[in-house]
C-alpha cells in the first residue's frame, strides 16, 4: 500500500497571528523581528516581494522595504496558538509528528478507503482555519520530502495532491535547492558542473554524488527520485531532556551552584540544538543533604538558547532554594519538546549573537562540549562520578 503523507503549514505564522489580533495589519509590509541590530523572525508576503527574508538585518530588511512595519513580535501567544492548532490536529490525524512550532506531518495511510484522503485532509485544514482564524497550506503524497516540497510550491493556502504516478514529473522541473538537505554550499558545488534542477540531479548515478558531496549524496539523490522512507513520528508532550549533578561534598556554596547550573544550562541547550529541539517547559530539582527533594518548573516561549534558558533556571532555582541547607543534587530538565530550530528565538538577538551561537556550536560538535564554555559555567566539567541523565523520553 502507498503511503499517504500530509505536511501541513501554517503560513506566515508570526505575521498570522498578528494580523489575527490586529487586523488593522492586513495587506501592509509587515516585519516580525527585533531591533536595529536584530534579524528577521518572520515577514509578510508583501514584504517578501520586495526581497526581504528571515534571518535577514532587520537594516538590510528596512533598506529593500522602507515603508514595512517592524514588530518585536509575542512569542507567548505564538506559542499558545501553536498549542492550539497541535490539539486540533492531534484530536483527528492517526499518526501526528509536530516538527516546529508552525509545521506538521500527517500518516494518514489507508483513509482513503474511508473518508477520501484529500477530502479529509482538506475538511481538517478547513477546521483549522475556522477554529483558529490563521491561515495554513498543505500537501497530500507518498512521502515527508514530496510533499514538504508540494507545500511550499503552493503557498499561500495551497492545497495540493500529487500522487505516485506524478511524484517525478512534479519534481523533475524544479531547482534543486527545494530539496531540504541542499543547502547553499551544496547549491553552489552542484551547480559549477551544471546540476541545477532535480531532473539532473535524479538522472546522476548515485555513486557519483556520494562521491562528490559525502554521506549525504546517497539521501539527496533519493529524495531527487522521489525516495524517503522516513516515518511520521508520533507527537507526545512528554519527551524531556535533563541532566544532574551530585556533588562529592554537600554544598551550600552559592556561587558554586550557580555556576554548575550555567554549565548544566549551557550542556542542555547544545544538545536540543543539536537534535533540533526546542522546549517549551524548564525545571530545576534540588536535593538537600538529608534527602528532601524539591523542585520547581515554569513554562517559557519555545526556544533552545542558553541565555534565555539561563534568566529561567536561575529565577526558578532563586525560588526553590529556601532553606539554606547543603545540597548533595541539582538538576535540569528540559521538556515539552517540540521539533525546530534556534531560528525562531530571534526577537532580541542581533546578528552577532546568532553567529556567535553557530561558531559556538561548531567548535563543540567538532572538539567537544568542553572545547568552548561561557567563563562562568566552566567549572561544570562532567566525570564518572557525577550522575548524569541525558536522555529523550
Amino acid at each position: 500500500m502507498a503511503r499517504a503523507i500530509v505536511h501541513m503549514d501554517l503560513d506566515t505564522f508570526f505575521v498570522s497571528c498578528e494580523r489575527r489580533t490586529n487586523s488593522e495589519l492586513n495587506g501592509i509590509p509587515l516585519i516580525i523581528g527585533g531591533g536595529d541590530r536584530g534579524v528577521v523572525a518572520s515577514c509578510s508576503y508583501e514584504a517578501r516581494k520586495f526581497g526581504v527574508r528571515s534571518a535577514m538585518p532587520i537594516r538590510m530588511a528596512l533598506k529593500l522595504c522602507p515603508d514595512a512595519k517592524v514588530m518585536k513580535g509575542d512569542m507567548e501567544l505564538y506559542s499558545q496558538l501553536s498549542h492550539d492548532v497541535t490539539e486540533i490536529l492531534q484530536e483527528k490525524a492517526p499518526v501526528l509528528e509536530k516538527a516546529s512550532i508552525d509545521e506538521f506531518y500527517l500518516d494518514i495511510t489507508g483513509m482513503d478507503k474511508f473518508h477520501g484522503s484529500y477530502k479529509w485532509t482538506n475538511e481538517l485544514a478547513q477546521k483549522v482555519i475556522k477554529e483558529t482564524g490563521l491561515p495554513i497550506s498543505f500537501s497530500l503524497s507518498i512521502n515527508k520530502t514530496v510533499s514538504k516540497i508540494a507545500t511550499g510550491e503552493g503557498k499561500p493556502v495551497g492545497n495540493l495532491e500529487i500522487p505516485e504516478q506524478k511524484v517525478q514529473d512534479f519534481l523533475n522541473p524544479l531547482s534543486i535547492q527545494k530539496i531540504p538537505m541542499v543547502g547553499n554550499v551544496t547549491f553552489q558545488l552542484l551547480s559549477r558542473i551544471g546540476v541545477r534542477k532535480i531532473q539532473t540531479l535524479a538522472e546522476m548515478p548515485a555513486e557519483v554524488l556520494q562521491q562528490m558531496i559525502g554521506k549525504n549524496g546517497l539521501d539527496i539523490w533519493k529524495k531527487a527520485n522521489g525516495i524517503d522512507h522516513t516515518p511520521v513520528e508520533p507527537y507526545t508532550e512528554r519527551k524531556s531532556i535533563s541532566t544532574e549533578h551530585t556533588f562529592s561534598q554537600d554544598t551550600i556554596d552559592i556561587a558554586k551552584l550557580k555556576r554548575v547550573l550555567l554549565g548544566m544550562v549551557e550542556k542542555l541547550s547544545f544538545q536540543l540544538r543539536s537534535e533540533q529541539w526546542l522546549t517549551s517547559t524548564v525545571t530545576v530539582k534540588i536535593r538537600y543533604a538529608n534527602f528532601d527533594t524539591e523542585t520547581k518548573q515554569c513554562r517559557v516561549a519555545y526556544t533552545s538558547a542558553d541565555h534565555l534558558l539561563t534568566k529561567n533556571v536561575m529565577e526558578l532555582f532563586e525560588k526553590l532554594y529556601q532553606r539554606r541547607m547543603r545540597l548533595r543534587l541539582i538538576g535540569i530538565r528540559f521538556s515539552g519538546l517540540v521539533r525546530g530550530t534556534y531560528q525562531i528565538d530571534l526577537f532580541e538577538d542581533t546578528q552577532e549573537m546568532l553567529s556567535l551561537y553557530a561558531a559556538m556550536d561548531k567548535m563543540k560538535s567538532r572538539y567537544g562540549f568542553d572545547a568552548v564554555m561561557r567563563c562562568a559555567g566552566a567549572s561544570f566539567k562532567p566525570n564518572n562520578k557525577d550522575e548524569i541523565l541525558k536522555r529523550i523520553k
